[in-house]
């Protein structure tokens, strides 16, 4: 017996698949053979493992997390944290190496959660499925008992089924399928997230390792939390919570659509792109052009402060200031 997940595909979420597939093709053809690609899949993985472990609770900031992936110290900061983060780097670096396996078995799950839950665990075993009852809020997931066998289910349907679906579709599904059976004592979310990144990878879609979802449901955790709980609510119909996820991919996509035109720039270093100058970029996007004051009030800044993300923007050739010193009013630069 496989597991079979029930949802309707809607005339949203047909149109966020869509849009996402439009998004993906645009990305794939900006990113053929250029030389900032390791550059911006090291920019992704921070991102990716920043998000997965905030999530969790870990406290250390983006900048934090990349100066440990970079391997400097970090003087204020307990070793657990850490060692949350560093644990995370192994887990992408792990589904990176392991991008085009064909069939995921419990080995592999086991060797993914080890690397991920090792020395961070309060209860149970790192890389073994957990023997003790646990609940998560008011759920209270399957008992020890049935664990394996509905992991079997899930990984049989993981390598057969799955693949008729959409990729976009196929790895929410497995994500929340995951979190419901919670078969570990403790690491659940964490390893729930990045099995559904390495079904992105395994299937093709995000082959250049630049995509970091997670960061859509760090940035606003009671939904994400939400959407996982409306699937019980509706008697385990998946049609919301895919069309949650479709939603956040299709944000994920458009932010690194920014940020694929960043690292084109020709500069010495670099421009990676600070949260709210993505927000930014966004605005301007969606507004086509914004006076200073519209700026500091839509990103709650001071004017120092939105001269300070503007002033890299204008350098680097993505903004442009238009119209007279008094009236001026900044807009996306054309290329």
């Amino acid at each position: 017996m496989t597991y079979s997940p029930q949802f309707t595909i809607s005339p949203r979420l047909l149109s966020l698949v869509e849009s996402v597939a439009a998004l993906r093709e645009r990305i794939q053809n900006a990113a053929v053979e250029l030389s900032w690609i390791p550059a911006l899949q090291k920019d992704t993985r921070t991102r990716n493992v920043h998000a997965s472990t905030a999530i969790e609770g870990n406290p250390l900031t983006l900048e934090q997390v990349r100066a440990l992936e970079e391997g400097r110290e970090l003087a204020a900061s307990d070793q657990r944290s850490q060692r949350e983060v560093l644990n995370y780097f192994a887990g992408l670096r792990y589904i990176e190496k392991n991008a085009t396996r064909k069939r995921i078995r419990h080995e592999q799950i086991f060797q993914l959660h080890r690397l991920l839950a090792d020395g961070v665990m309060d209860q149970g075993q790192a890389g073994r499925y957990r023997t003790v009852g646990v609940r998560v809020g008011d759920y209270v997931p399957p008992s020890p008992a049935d664990v394996s066998g509905l992991m079997f289910e899930l990984l049989e349907w993981w390598g057969k089924e799955s693949r008729e679906l959409s990729p976009v579709l196929s790895s929410a599904i497995l994500h929340y399928r995951f979190e419901a059976i919670h078969p570990f004592a403790d690491g659940n979310g964490r390893t729930g997230r990045a099995l559904a990144l390495w079904e992105l990878y395994r299937r093709g879609f995000d082959s250049h390792h630049i995509f970091s979802v997670d960061e859509y449901y760090w940035e606003d955790r009671p939904a994400y939390y939400s959407a996982l709980q409306a699937v019980r609510r509706d008697g385990e119909d998946l049609s919301g919570w895919l069309e949650y996820c479709a939603e956040g991919l299709r944000q994920t996509l458009e932010q690194v659509w920014l940020r694929t035109q960043a690292f084109q720039v020709d500069t010495p270093a670099r421009l990676v792109l600070r949260p709210k100058q993505e927000r930014l970029l966004q605005l301007l996007r969606d507004h086509g052009s914004l006076a200073p004051a519209e700026i500091w009030k839509a990103l709650d800044i001071s004017r120092q402060g939105a001269m300070d993300l503007l002033n890299p923007l204008i350098e680097a050739g993505l903004v442009e200031k238009i119209g007279s010193r008094k009236s001026g009013r900044y807009v996306l630069r054309q290329p």
